[in-house]
């Protein structure tokens, strides 16, 4: 009797001390708060750093990753991620306007630059007539891409097209290079194939690219690049939310910047110190 006195005893105590352990387990839980932001290719580096300093406020960081430009806000508006982070305010007045969606920007990231890039020449002076040169085939990329070799003294465009010339809108083209529009994931990926190709500074840095030492010409960082400051991005009605404001904070920092350096090898600008924080 004494035996069976002893184990039901234990066995209380054993399922009392379990209970509390799972209750705790379930108030650190609840406690930590998940935000799922979602990012374009593998490197996160510098939002690691991000991440670290999060958790520390009680806040989880996830991750999700996707492959184009066209999945981070249809995820953010359908409610599938929280915020993102891969984008310019350009690209996002536009896909606004395109799907009738109300995203906003709280904070700025990154400025950059829009580079060059070939495996076949050094100098832009070496293209030769027709060559074959890929840029991204989004309106906003693909304009800003006309506008970067328009810079590089390669073409011209119709001024009336503003921010956003197509190939259409090209009035003059001396060495009658032929443009290829490609998503712009796989602009890197066209390099063997075409002369010149010009890629997105992330897409650049996925695929194993110095901005700053391999592009043969860079888009500079000045007052006509504001429109393209990367951003973070919420749904307009959580653009106060207490939680996402501490994330923007937790970019916006001194080692962020420090992680921005070294991370782009000194191509990428921290955009909140240049053109303010949001």
């Amino acid at each position: 009797m004494k035996k069976i006195s002893t184990f039901i005893l234990g066995a209380a105590l054993l399922l009392a001390i379990t209970g509390c352990s799972s209750g705790n387990a379930k108030t650190e839980a609840k406690d930590q708060q998940v935000v799922k932001l979602g990012v374009i290719g593998a490197d996160t580096d510098v939002w690691d750093g991000v991440k670290e300093r999060l958790s520390k406020e009680g806040i989880d960081l996830e991750y999700v990753k996707f492959s184009d430009y066209n999945q981070p806000n249809a995820a953010l508006s359908d409610g599938s991620i929280d915020l993102n982070s891969f984008q310019h305010q350009f690209f996002l007045d536009n896909y606004n306007e395109e799907h009738g969606t109300d995203l906003v920007s709280i904070g700025n990231t990154v400025s950059a630059p829009l580079g060059i890039y070939s495996d076949k020449i050094k100098d832009l002076k070496e293209l030769k007539e027709g060559d074959k040169v890929a840029i991204p085939n989004d309106v906003t990329n693909g304009g800003r891409a006309l506008l970067l070799l328009q810079s590089a003294d390669l073409i011209k465009v119709d001024e009336a097209a503003g921010q956003t010339p197509t190939v259409s809108d090209i009035i003059d083209n001396p060495l009658k290079l032929e443009i290829s529009e490609l998503d712009a994931s796989q602009t890197a990926r066209s390099l063997s194939d075409v002369a010149i190709s010009v890629i997105n500074s992330g897409m650049a840095v996925d695929a194993g690219l110095a901005p700053k030492k391999d592009a043969i010409f860079l888009e500079p960082v000045d007052e006509r690049a504001k429109p393209y400051v990367n951003i973070i991005v919420a749904r307009k009605e959580d653009a106060d939310n207490d939680v996402y404001q501490k994330v923007v904070a937790a970019y916006q920092t001194e080692e962020t910047a420090k992680d921005i350096e070294s991370t782009s090898k000194g191509s990428n600008v921290p955009a909140w110190e240049t053109f303010g924080k949001k």
